[in-house]
């Protein structure tokens, strides 16, 4: 398993990439990419139940537990995001397809 300072370490890594990335997207494209990187939030989501299931300690099930709370909540909300954003794109004629 990973150490503390390595975890703590690869977490700001992660962070500070993660910001910069998200920062030079202009805001039209938020939408879109988020939108569209619906299979991070499944990968997450497949972490955060590994992690509960390699879990020894209370404290750990816990976390993991509302980890994958978390990313169910993180991947539903994705799939919404993306459902409202093609709604948008249909044509508001009430004729058939």
């Amino acid at each position: 398993m990973i150490e503390g300072f390595t975890a703590l370490y690869i977490f700001m890594l992660a962070a500070f990439t993660g910001y910069e990335v998200i920062s030079r997207v202009p805001v039209i494209l938020h939408t879109p990419l988020m939108s569209g990187s619906n299979f991070v939030h499944g990968i997450v989501l497949v972490g955060a139940m590994v992690a509960l299931g390699h879990a020894d300690t209370t404290l750990e099930k816990t976390i993991g537990f509302i980890g994958v709370i978390l990313a169910t909540g993180n991947a539903v909300g994705g799939y919404v995001v993306t459902e409202r954003m093609l709604e948008m794109f249909k044509s508001s004629k009430g004729g058939t397809k």
